[in-house]
């Protein structure tokens, strides 16, 4: 293996669920659903939900609405629908306590 590849592929297992910069003091809770792993990120105010792993092109659909349905499980809150954005692989927004 070339050193390159080698950097490259240590440098991605240490990756794992890292919250943007508005979430790095949020309380952090992993979650498993339907054999996928997921991480949620939150504040009094804000959300984050991150998959974890990868998804074929027809479980997208799928994993977003899993992803939302987290929000009120995880963080006892509800989500402002109209603040929602990302996709099936990171989502953030606005809950209402």
């Amino acid at each position: 293996m070339n050193r390159n590849l080698l950097a490259l592929t240590l440098l991605l297992a240490g990756c794992g669920a890292q919250p943007a910069p508005e979430f790095l003091a949020a309380r952090r809770a992993d979650v498993s659903r339907d054999g996928r792993a997921y991480t949620v990120f939150f504040t009094d105010r804000r959300v984050e939900v991150i998959r974890l792993g990868h998804a074929s092109g027809g479980q997208h659909q799928a994993i977003r609405a899993t992803m939302i349905a987290l929000i009120p499980e995880v963080t006892g809150c509800k989500l402002v629908e109209s603040t929602l954005q990302g996709d099936s692989g990171e989502m953030r927004g606005s809950i209402r306590c």
